[in-house]
């Protein structure tokens, strides 16, 4: 059976090698890219990402990223966000009093978690989204989470032509937050599957599954 082809793109930030292990493993073969022509071909792109949301976003638009995901969102191509990878995937962040423009496929602000230990740091559980097929099989398991900032309000209904997202959400120290969502070909996780064990692992077959 042929391997589903996968780029992960290179712009700068993220898990990149990890990352490129952990999709390997479940049956992918996988290229680091930062190539248009590669990641927008590819049967999926993962987009990871760690650190600030506006260094992120810089280096996404230095390769022309932003552009990529549209295209490929355009097309129905899937992607996966990971972590800060699933962040600018929203309209805008605010970090360190910065409001940084993001990509835009979904509506909605990512900001400081108002929890009082930051960042959240280690293994949590999820509350699956309705028809979630991110986390079939795995619903009850727990994920690696690394990250301080995270978005807090989903606004978002429907995106035509796709069907009501599945957003799944995670409560940390008193708060709330989108810990992964999938709407269509577009699917992304604040944690990290790559470091999440045999549960990240199934949740990346899956991801792999509508490829």
């Amino acid at each position: 059976m042929t391997r589903p082809q996968v780029a992960v793109l290179d712009y700068g930030s993220g898990n990149l090698r990890s990352v490129m292990r952990a999709v390997e493993r479940v049956g992918a073969e996988v290229t680091l890219t930062s190539d248009i022509k590669v990641a927008e071909s590819a049967d999926g792109l993962v987009v990871p990402g760690v650190g600030a949301f506006a260094e992120c976003m810089r280096g996404l638009k230095t390769i022309r990223g932003d552009q990529i995901i549209d295209r490929r969102l355009t097309g129905s191509r899937p992607i996966l966000g990971i972590c800060v990878g699933m962040q600018i995937l929203f309209a805008e962040g605010i970090e360190h009093g910065e409001d940084t423009q993001g990509c835009g496929a979904w509506p909605g602000v990512v900001e400081a978690l108002q929890a009082a230990i930051v960042p959240h740091m280690g293994w949590n559980t999820v509350e699956a989204g309705e028809g979630s097929r991110m986390f079939a099989g795995i619903e009850d398991e727990r994920f690696y989470f690394v990250h301080s900032y995270g978005v807090r309000d989903w606004k978002l209904e429907n995106k035509p032509p796709y069907p009501k997202p599945a957003v799944t959400w995670t409560e940390y120290d008193g708060d709330r937050f989108v810990s992964a969502a999938e709407n269509g070909p577009l699917w992304a996780t604040q944690f990290h599957p790559e470091k999440s064990g045999d549960a990240g692992a199934q949740l990346l077959r899956n991801w792999l599954a509508i490829l």
